[in-house]
């Protein structure tokens, strides 16, 4: 899969998008080759399911790219993905993106940090062979 131009990434979106008829399943996706590709920069918030339930599934992903914080909510069984420019650590400017936007976006973030490093170059190819 090529990363440059962040094409392999758009491909591991649609095979995500694709899984998307079930919510559940394409967030725990999603939170676990994020957490894999990017650890450290990825924070991955679980809820129970049930009250004292031991089972519990994802309520929340943050990735932190250079000035950017992409966030996935899940609430109600509804996705909220956002994008966030941050400087010094004070967010300046939260926007609300549909899914793709958010995919697409991240996307094109991790490619432009493969470009420039090779930590970056490696965590994307990671997060693309899964």
């Amino acid at each position: 899969m090529e990363i440059r131009d962040g094409g392999g990434f758009e491909l591991l979106a649609a095979s995500l998008r694709s899984s998307g008829s079930d919510l559940d399943v394409f967030v725990e996706v999603l939170a676990d080759k994020l957490e894999r590709a990017l650890p450290g920069r990825v924070v991955v918030e679980r809820r129970a399911l049930r009250r004292f339930s031991k089972e519990k599934r994802v309520a929340r992903i943050e990735v932190a790219l250079g000035d950017n914080r992409y966030t996935v909510v899940v609430r109600q069984g509804v996705l909220e993905t956002r994008c966030a420019k941050a400087v010094r650590g004070v967010v300046l400017k939260t926007e609300e993106l549909p899914l793709n936007g958010w995919l697409e976006a991240l996307g094109r973030e991790l490619a432009i940090e493969a470009e420039a490093s090779e930590q970056s170059r490696v965590a994307l190819d990671q997060l693309l062979r899964g």
